[in-house]
């Protein structure tokens, strides 16, 4: 398997720390509102990771955090005259209901940051034994010139990337580059006690304690939006591999932006599509879809018709496994993967010429006769979507859309009722069915294995 690393800007082989059990951490949400299409990138492009990585391995480790304190979360916590428990727990779940509709399998470690405050203040703590950090005013900040690799994952000198980004002036501060690691907070404020006065961490050194605490010091794979290589990544990286005199992440993987008709999602713009509001009108699969539909690394551009060019591609691929409905696949058949798919998975995660390959198949799957063949491309495309997180329903599930069982009930009770008026040359009765079932953005297609129906999305 190769991967690109953000770090060394290079595709290279995927060689483990331990190959029996693959360490993978991935920056969660911070929970302070709903979360919208781009938050969900990584969480869909590192799931397909991880499921390639699971049947190349026997074991996988993967953490993908919450951020449950935040000054945003305290904000609306006291907006709503609420704890921020209350705000955080909410848009957690919220965040949750999303991944499940986007069939995103649970990571196996979800830390939360309030709940490893005392793993926060060891790692601050072994920072200023160092000589990284430093107490100033109540706060506690790490000193960026005392570790000269700074800069070397976002490929910048640390002087541009301080110029080019917004950071905190203030007196207290040695370099107006360094970063807070602990922040005091006032009375009205969420606080933990610590050695350096009641306050609350930083951002970066959150992921760092997180990730140490469950992954252990160095780990295999850390991935991100593109927006998280400078400043978050970058901070980790430094206050990771000062506080255990180690290499932090083996390689570093970014998933490029998504933007909106070619436009940077805003709110001045108004642009901002959330996922809760997507799924009022498209099924999760199809979101899915679209999120895979460019590779990881590139730019996702969410134009107005993706979500009905991701229903028709599905309804390719759900159309050909409904074709092969009486089709018995064997539990024993064994990997049946076609050998381009496999190639391009492995590839650095390289879905769109997957996505191509199962096109291949599904095609096959519509104009083969040998029924150990179609076999072989069930399974196959099973098997594809396994990897990928994609047809994981029913055929006849997806084709009905969000009809409930009295609904399909019915339409096949018409579908029925015209067919047999069709036998009988009442064609005016049959054409009235059609009109019914139209109004019901029912697609009726007749063909030589007989009479299916789909729900037009």
């Amino acid at each position: 398997m190769k991967l690109y690393n953000t770090e060394t800007k290079i595709k290279s082989e995927f060689v483990p720390i331990d190959p029996n059990n693959i360490t993978v951490y991935v920056c969660g949400p911070t929970v302070w509102n709903h979360a919208h299409i781009g938050n969900y990138r990584p969480p869909v492009v590192f799931d397909v990771l991880v499921r390639v990585l699971r049947s190349q391995f026997p074991k996988v480790t993967y953490a993908r955090n919450i951020t449950d304190i935040d000054d945003k979360i305290n904000a609306a916590a006291e907006k709503e005259g609420v704890e921020i428990s209350v705000i955080s727990e909410r848009y957690t779940e919220f965040y949750h209901q999303g991944l499940e509709a986007l069939g995103v399998l649970p990571t196996d470690v979800e830390p939360k940051v309030t709940e490893h405050v005392s793993e926060i203040h060891q790692e601050i703590q072994s920072l200023i034994d160092s000589g990284h950090a430093y107490v100033a005013d109540g706060h506690v900040l790490f000193d960026v010139p005392s570790y000269p690799g700074y800069g070397e994952l976002s490929k910048r000198d640390p002087e541009e990337l301080i110029a080019g980004a917004r950071v905190d002036v203030a007196s207290y501060k040695k370099n107006d580059g360094d970063f807070v690691l602990w922040k005091p907070s006032s009375d009205d404020q969420p606080g933990w006690d610590s050695p350096w006065g009641r306050g609350r961490p930083g951002w970066h050194i959150e992921c760092t304690a997180m990730a140490a605490a469950h992954l252990g010091d160095t780990i295999d794979i850390h991935g991100g939006g593109h927006d998280l290589v400078f400043p978050h990544h970058e901070n980790e990286r430094a206050q990771s591999t000062c506080s255990h005199g180690a290499k932090f992440v083996n390689y570093w993987m970014h998933n490029g932006f998504v933007n909106v008709n070619k436009e940077k999602m805003s709110k001045s713009i108004g642009n901002v599509l959330l996922v809760r509001d997507l799924l009022e009108h498209a099924d999760g699969e199809a979101i899915r879809y679209v999120l895979l539909s460019a590779h990881y690394r590139a730019p996702l551009d969410w134009t107005d018709d993706a979500l009905q060019q991701a229903n028709a591609s599905l309804d390719r691929f759900y159309g050909a496994l409904r074709k092969m409905a009486d089709v018995e696949v064997p539990s024993d058949i064994g990997d049946r993967k076609p050998a381009a798919f496999v190639d391009a998975m492995l590839d650095d995660l390289n879905v769109p010429q997957a996505l191509a390959e199962l096109f291949v198949l599904a095609k096959e799957a519509n104009t083969c006769e040998s029924k150990q063949r179609l076999v072989e491309i069930k399974a196959a495309m099973l098997q594809c979507g396994e990897w990928l997180g994609l047809l994981q329903q029913d055929p006849e599930q997806w084709f009905a859309g969000d009809s409930n069982a009295d609904d399909t009930e019915q339409i096949d009770a018409l579908i029925a009722e015209r067919h047999q008026a069709k036998a009988d040359k009442n064609w005016a009765r049959a054409d009235e069915i059609r009109d019914i079932l139209a109004e019901k953005k029912v697609i009726v297609e007749d063909g030589a294995n007989g009479t299916t129906w789909r729900i037009e999305r």
